[in-house]
């Protein structure tokens, strides 16, 4: 760590460096300390998401037998599932270069499965 960190003049000159740039020019991570921000929330965006019927009734049961609200439950399943396939390119799944069409080791689903129609 030698090289010292240049004043910006606008937030995006400042993402345009470190998109560039090595950290460890910068900043001594040994000297880093973890912190915790326990009020940010996380922005969140409202989108339209087509299911099947049957499906949908599915995750409501589900919910209903967990007394979570059906939203929480399907958002708690997609974390659950993203995290899980972040690990596992992280562990080198899925080729460089190549288009990873794996889930599960298995092909990818081609939405017509049980719940038949369109993915």
């Amino acid at each position: 760590m030698s090289e010292r960190i240049p004043k910006f003049g606008s937030a995006e000159e400042e993402r345009s460096f470190w998109a560039d740039t090595d950290s460890v020019d910068h900043i001594d991570w040994k000297k880093a300390r973890k912190v915790s921000f326990p009020k940010l929330k996380p922005s969140v965006k409202t989108i339209s998401l087509r299911l099947p019927e049957m499906m949908l009734e599915e995750i409501k049961v589900l919910a209903n037998r967990m007394d979570v609200p059906y939203q929480s439950l399907m958002k708690i399943f997609l974390a659950e599932r993203v995290e899980k396939e972040m690990i596992r390119r992280r562990q080198g799944y899925g080729g460089q270069g190549e288009k990873d069409t794996s889930l599960d080791g298995s092909a990818m689903h081609d939405g017509k499965g049980k719940y038949g129609g369109e993915g």
